[in-house]
């Protein structure tokens, strides 16, 4: 079985943990992992041999998922990237990693479609249902995964089930549903007939391919052609395919649903109960957390007096509450949320106004993700901004240079091999180096530990594109 693990969207209803250049996937709940490491790890504990995992995703978030995974990959399962220069929705995302599974791997391969932040909370169901779709696959089948629902959902499309269509533990589909109003999602759930649409599905490569080429074969066409124009690089963790962005952006921006699954005979549905929540909002993330007394859902530290059904999150300070009731509380280093708890889909209002503006707030955190580590702003004005960067062992930022701007490096812990013009200095705890504007120069962690040091840069313009580089260990311009 093959994995493919499907990371796109910026998770709006979700800011401010959740930004364009830092999606839902990566949010941390109670146990310190991330949707995506959760969705990773689920993968490789379903009692079924994985031949590789396949992450379709953004080119920018290629070298942070390889982090991720690494941190809780210890056999060291192959790991395949199809990287996107821009979205065009799962349609031409699944149709990419069949024809790669095709290509790479077999056609009778066992695809297990996974969006890379739902949250699964009964794993012993989920891989009961795994192995059932498993075999309703070799008989030729795309199998989807219907949520038996607990409610009437007017957020979730749904899926009825031909019931008078068996396949031995699921059924034949007789339709999909878009997102219905209430009370046609109350007479779905009455019904018994009708699941939620969970985005999770399963097919062979072979069964997957047929059907596309039978109900989309322009977007086959579409796809296996940017395919064959793209660049493929071997690596030791697996395989990474860079999209021809020229030749993706002609693949039609559509579904997988509309592509494929509302046209395909083949559907069939597995009704479970897995503990499933597509985490499409902070009230979908006070629901699936532990609860106090009060019912209050709470991450990282607190003082709450006289506070019930509250979600507060919080993972870099104290929060304290006096006297409040039904509000979602989101503290970040750089913005703070306070919502009613009833109304968090709202939130995408927030983050479009951001977004709108163009505000940095909707992009990126106070410390962002780089190939080579990360830097944090501490502290910035007009003309000077001061940074902590951490370099992760064997890595280096690019040899570069800055028309505008001139640095101050001030090593705080590790070693730093710095190249300077034509010179190569070493630099330990408490040394420092200063680059004046216009000076070619790299940042290097040769050593045995990550480095930290504290940048200082003036100058009359700090942005992040006053960079002009010369080489890069990354493949960046």
């Amino acid at each position: 079985m093959i994995p493919v693990i499907i990371s796109g969207g910026a998770g709006s209803r979700l800011w401010p943990v959740s930004r364009q250049s830092d999606p839902k996937p990566f949010l941390k709940l109670s146990d310190g992992k991330s949707l995506l490491q959760s969705t990773f790890i689920r993968s490789l504990n379903l009692g079924q041999a994985v031949s590789s995992i396949i992450t379709v995703t953004n080119e920018k978030l290629h070298f942070r998922m390889q982090d991720e995974y690494q941190q809780v990959n210890p056999t060291q399962v192959n790991c395949d990237f199809i990287l996107e220069p821009f979205g065009r929705n799962t349609a031409p995302a699944v149709l990419a990693a069949a024809l790669f599974a095709e290509q790479n791997y077999a056609e009778d391969e066992i695809l297990l479609v996974l969006p890379a932040d739902h949250l699964i909370s009964d794993m012993a169901a989920f891989s009961a249902a795994v192995t059932d779709a498993v075999a309703m696959a070799k008989l030729g089948y795309l199998v989807t995964f219907g949520i038996n629902p607990e409610y009437p959902e007017t957020g979730y499309g749904y899926i009825e089930a031909a019931k008078e269509q068996p396949i031995a533990n699921g059924y034949a589909v007789k339709r999909f549903v878009e997102k219905p109003n209430l009370e046609l999602a109350t007479e779905y759930v009455k019904s018994g007939d009708y699941q939620w649409n969970s985005g999770m599905f399963c097919g062979q490569v072979k069964t997957f391919l047929s059907e596309f080429n039978l109900h989309s074969p322009s977007v086959v066409k579409q796809v296996t052609r940017c395919l064959s124009n793209s660049n493929l690089a071997q690596l030791n963790t697996g395989k990474v395919v860079h999209l021809n962005p020229k030749s993706f952006i002609q693949a039609e921006n559509i579904s997988v649903d509309y592509a494929l699954f509302e046209k395909t005979t083949k559907a069939a549905v597995i009704p479970c109960s897995i503990g499933w929540s597509d985490i499409g909002s902070w009230l979908s993330i006070a629901q699936s957390l532990p609860q106090d007394a009060e019912g209050n859902a709470i991450i990282g530290e607190n003082i709450l007096h006289n506070t019930s059904d509250c979600l507060i999150y919080s993972t870099n300070r104290m929060v304290a509450t006096v006297d409040v009731h039904n509000l979602v509380i989101v503290d970040t280093p750089d913005a703070l949320l306070v919502a009613n708890k009833d109304q968090t889909q709202d939130v995408k209002h927030i983050f479009e106004r951001l977004k709108k503006t163009q505000h940095p707030l909707s992009d990126l955190h106070q410390t962002v993700h780089r190939p080579w580590g990360t830097y944090t702003i501490l502290e910035e004005g007009p003309f000077y901004r001061i940074k902590r960067i951490e370099v992760k062992v064997g890595h280096a930022l690019s040899n570069q240079s800055h028309e505008k701007r001139s640095e101050h490096w001030v090593v705080v812990d590790g070693e730093a091999t710095v190249v300077h013009s034509d010179q190569v200095i070493k630099l330990t705890a408490n040394q420092s180096t200063y680059i004046p504007a216009g000076d070619k120069h790299r940042l290097m962690n040769a050593g045995e530990q990550n480095l930290v040091i504290i940048e200082v840069q003036c100058g009359n313009y700090l942005g992040e594109d006053d960079i002009v580089r010369y080489d890069d260990l990354y493949g960046r311009n």
